[in-house]
């Protein structure tokens, strides 16, 4: 059998009618009716590029591979909540994501923090008219529902203002049940369609009324159960840039909402003082 949603799968047999493959990277046995889980379908995309063969790279060669590492996966497909490189490790949410700084081995992560909010935003390619709203949204809609399996009331919103599309994909702890896709293994399948490099055998056909759909950049927002845990160091040099340029100001303001009113106090106190000699130089 082959394994439709799966292509990083291999060793696939039926079992009851049902063709099951092993997770290459992990050689975990996936249903191949069903979603595999983000963190085996990462763990697959490390173990194809090592094996790449592509010539060695210099020592002191490094990449940002914040968003693609090689996880530590639980038995039933879910993220650890503690993941490392070597001596460096950090915190994830339910997507994998990383949510603290990076530490070294002693890093304490009590918990694997669920994911409840999902945005998905698409610029789609420059075009001389805007696409048909009320289209986008039925075709996002069901082609989520029906290729992703996600349950439709997971699709809280499908908003086009042009040249984004955004999706949002809300699903927390109390709603979720035993049987639901998890939206941050959907979120995975989908940016994986939308940036030509599906997991399933069958690509996706992004068409709008009968006009395919190209698309420019894809970003995608994770929303946790509980804030992240990010110290100033984290910050990129801009944003605290920013930040120091905000507070400035604020305190600037206030600077100068203090003197006004000193300013304004003194000048009615000599207003007074005048209007009192002239008092009195009446009654004289």
């Amino acid at each position: 059998c082959i394994c439709e949603k799966n292509k990083r799968a291999n060793n696939c047999r039926v079992v009851n009618g049902v063709c099951w493959c092993d997770s290459i990277g992990s050689g975990v046995s996936v249903n191949c009716e069903s979603l595999t889980s983000k963190c085996l379908l990462m763990k697959a995309e490390m173990a194809a590029r090592q094996k790449s063969g592509r010539r060695e790279r210099p020592k002191d060669a490094f990449e940002d591979t914040d968003g693609l590492y090689d996880p530590e996966c639980e038995n039933n497909g879910l993220f650890k909540a503690k993941q490392c490189n070597g001596t460096t490790c950090w915190c994830v949410n339910t997507a994998g994501v990383r949510r603290t700084d990076r530490h070294d081995a002693d890093l304490k992560c009590n918990q694997l923090v669920r994911t409840m909010w999902i945005i998905i935003e698409m610029k789609h390619a420059e075009r001389n008219t805007p696409l048909n709203a009320a289209a986008l949204e039925k075709f996002f809609k069901e082609t989520i529902s029906n290729r992703y399996m996600l349950n439709g009331r997971y699709i809280t919103n499908v908003v086009y203002e042009k040249p984004y599309i955004t999706i949002d994909l809300k699903q927390n702890s109390s709603d979720k049940s035993a049987g639901d896709v998890d939206i941050a293994d959907v979120a995975y399948y989908f940016e994986k369609d939308v940036k030509g490099d599906s997991v399933f055998y069958k690509e996706l056909n992004i068409s709008i009324d009968n006009e395919a759909l190209n698309f420019e950049k894809t970003v995608v927002y994770y929303v946790d159960e509980i804030a992240p845990e990010f110290s100033m160091k984290s910050l990129t040099p801009g944003l605290i840039a920013v930040i120091v340029v905000v507070i400035i100001a604020i305190v600037a303001a206030i600077v100068v909402l203090v003197l006004t009113r000193r300013r304004k106090g003194k000048y009615v106190k000599a207003e007074v003082k005048e209007m009192n000699e002239m008092h009195r130089g009446l009654n004289a």
